[in-house]
């Protein structure tokens, strides 16, 4: 008996070493890869063009041929491991390339992000998940959305919630590949056409009469923040209970 407990505990002892071992070769490989971005992003100068609409604009036409896929690329970094602004992106695009054009590539390097962060998810766990967007917000977003599933739906929709980050979380739930990427299918466009064409200013123009239509959107954009960051915890509440699972 003595022998079984001894054979057991050595097990027992392997497995967690294994862990282990697997666990700091899946985080050492994915420093090395965003380290490698990094200086690629440097290196090619994408870095410092990252927060200028202009300066991006004209480093991927730079690129000709290989700027479509550069701007897809970095549609995919920014959902997942690059913390490149998603908006300065897509209105990007859709100045460079037009607004159809443009939100085309904005949508398949964004849905390509969003299913590998799901993936990344579902296949390392929560200690990568945890690593990526903090222990804190990990550890809300998986209880919020493992009481109320099809709330992703609803968050996916409105720009008020973290959706790169919502995805990342939904690979440690019991949410279905099939229902993950139905919702980024539906939602994800909708949000990226109307920044897209609101972007490139064919809807609304800057110059002339676009000028005040631009500047009430501005205020209602900052008194909508405003509002969504004093009851962002009770919006949260009213959509947990809306679409909490049913004992």
């Amino acid at each position: 008996m003595q022998v079984y407990n001894i054979s057991m505990q050595n097990t027992s002892r392997a497995r967690f070493w294994k862990k282990v071992f697997r666990s700091l070769i899946v985080f050492a490989a994915i420093g090395l890869f965003l380290l490698l971005i990094y200086y690629i992003l440097v290196w090619t100068g994408l870095w410092e063009s990252l927060n200028s609409v202009e300066k991006l604009r004209t480093l991927i036409l730079d690129l000709g041929f290989w700027g479509r896929i550069t701007f897809v690329f970095l549609q995919f970094l920014q959902v997942t491991f690059v913390p490149i602004p998603s908006t300065i992106l897509t209105i990007g695009g859709a100045i460079i390339y037009g607004p159809l054009q443009g939100a085309l590539l904005s949508l398949a390097g964004i849905l390509l992000g969003s299913t590998l962060a799901f993936m990344l998810g579902r296949q390392f766990g929560r200690r990568l998940v945890s690593f990526m967007v903090g222990e804190e917000t990990c550890e809300k977003w998986v209880k919020f959305l493992s009481r109320a599933k099809y709330s992703f739906f609803i968050m996916m929709l409105l720009p008020i919630f973290p959706d790169d980050v919502l995805c990342l979380v939904a690979g440690l739930t019991n949410m279905s590949w099939a229902f993950f990427v139905l919702t980024n299918l539906i939602t994800r466009p909708i949000g990226i056409f109307t920044t897209s064409y609101l972007g490139s200013g064919e809807l609304i123009p800057y110059h002339g009469w676009g000028l005040i239509v631009w500047a009430i959107i501005l205020v209602a954009a900052v008194i909508l923040m405003w509002l969504v960051t004093k009851y962002q915890s009770n919006i949260e509440q009213f959509i947990l209970k809306a679409f909490k699972k049913k004992k």
